[in-house]
């Protein structure tokens, strides 16, 4: 999919989330792009932000970066066993 359509979609998504709180719509748009986006959409999206990102709405780069940690926050995480507790499940 090209950069620019993921732009577009992204900035969709961040448009939808202006009217929370900026924390809440942040937040919001990690977890579309987590739950939604493929892992490859979301490979591309943060290669552009990483690039600049012009075009990308602001909520969206904040949604895209964590600067304190500098780890990619819209990678699904997943939890083992030891995590969960036997016998729980880290789906969804």
């Amino acid at each position: 999919m090209s950069a620019e359509k993921l732009v577009r979609m992204a900035n969709q998504i961040a448009s939808f989330f202006r009217s929370y709180p900026e924390e809440q719509a942040i937040k919001g748009i990690h977890d579309h792009l987590v739950a939604f986006w493929t892992p490859g959409m979301r490979r591309d999206l943060l290669s552009y932000a990483s690039q600049g990102g012009g075009k990308l709405d602001p909520l969206v780069v904040k949604a895209v970066s964590d600067p304190q940690t500098g780890k990619n926050p819209i990678k699904k995480a997943i939890s083992g066993p030891e995590v969960v507790g036997d016998l729980a499940s880290d789906a969804g």
